[in-house]
């Protein structure tokens, strides 16, 4: 296991140190986190392992034969009437491997059509679809590895885009010593249709790195993941730009400096953490330093980049909520709901 935290950390600073510096994507719902879970613990996971099919979206490579015949269903409430969602089913066949067949969605309300002169001629609804099946298969008894391709479409009004994605990710669990890792290749694909002619835009490609430790004699379980690993600077302006301040203008701009390092690097972490009290049921807490440097007020920062949820798994349903907090004018809410066809389907064998 030390071997391994060893790669994780050498990937970690050799992605970040080829750094490139790009402009906006397209189709950026597909990085928004998808369960109530994930949200909680601060948006983003690629290497946690609790037989939840949510994380299967963010590393294809934590799919397991053990999610088979189940169900989840995500709506979250987003900002002001944004909604977005998904849904995916599990199918495992021997000696072939498992797949997830998924939708996730997003709408962005009612817009009002208008011309040039004000008068109202209707309204429309944007809106963005990516279908998504994912395939994974053992290599191991401890590592899997899995490919999610997604196909695109996306609507704004009279504009219309196509695109074709492929996620690749490896997983690592060991049960005995509590631990997961993970890596993911994220979106990487091409604009089949651009909205305009002749003008395609990058899609929201990204590597990433996680793992996560769950205590063996007490019930927590932290989890960090490191992503936009292929972009360092991600700040408009660091936040310890004038921070440090000393008699000498050449030692204060050494720690402004070493200030910045730091503030650039933090942004490429969530932290995660899991309060386990009883295997049917977690509280989440999640921290994203990079949204609260972002989006919080300087002058009232209060939960912004925090987040909260938790979970209750029954033998057929398993219930859970995350709130995760972007800033003082608003928050979103997770919902999500996954079903176990296989309890249902031993019940009604035993009436028979």
């Amino acid at each position: 296991m030390k071997r391994l935290t060893s790669i994780l950390i050498i990937l970690t600073f050799g992605f970040a140190a080829f750094a490139q510096t790009g402009g906006d994507n397209t189709y950026e719902f597909l990085t928004l986190p998808n369960g109530s879970r994930i949200a909680a613990l601060g948006g983003n996971n690629v290497s946690h392992y609790d037989n939840d099919i949510n994380f299967v979206l963010n590393n294809p490579g934590l799919l397991r034969s053990e999610m088979d015949n189940k169900i989840a269903i995500n709506y979250i409430n987003y900002l002001t009437d944004i909604n977005f969602g998904y849904v995916s089913y599990v199918r495992d066949i021997e000696n072939v491997g498992t797949f997830v067949a998924g939708l996730q969605y997003i709408n962005y309300g009612t817009f009002i059509q208008a011309d040039e002169t004000g008068q109202i001629l209707g309204d429309f609804v944007p809106s963005e679809y990516s279908f998504n099946i994912c395939y994974a298969k053992p290599i191991n008894e401890k590592f899997h590895y899995g490919l999610n391709l997604k196909t695109i479409y996306s609507s704004f009004y009279s504009y219309f885009s196509s695109g074709l994605a492929l996620d690749a990710g490896l997983s690592y669990v060991d049960t005995a010593n509590l631990f997961s890792a993970g890596l993911v290749v994220k979106n990487l694909g091409i604009q089949l249709k651009p909205y305009t002619e002749g003008n395609r835009e990058p899609l929201p490609f990204d590597i990433q790195i996680g793992m996560t430790k769950k205590l063996k004699h007490a019930p927590f379980r932290f989890s960090l993941t490191a992503q936009d690993l292929l972009n360092w600077n991600l700040a408009y302006t660091s936040a310890f730009d004038n921070t440090y301040q000393l008699d000498s203008e050449e030692e204060g701009n050494f720690f402004n400096k070493m200030g910045a390092v730091g503030d650039e690097f933090i942004r490429h972490f969530i932290l995660g953490v899991e309060i386990v009290p009883h295997p049917n049921f977690y509280v989440a807490l999640g921290y994203n330093y990079r949204r609260r440097t972002e989006l919080a007020m300087t002058t009232m920062p209060k939960m912004v980049g925090m987040s909260i949820g938790f979970g209750l798994h029954l033998s057929k349903f398993n219930i859970s909520y995350g709130l995760a907090s972007y800033h003082l004018a608003g928050a979103s809410n997770h919902f999500t709901l996954g079903i176990n066809l296989n309890a249902f389907y031993k019940n009604f064998n035993l009436e028979l």
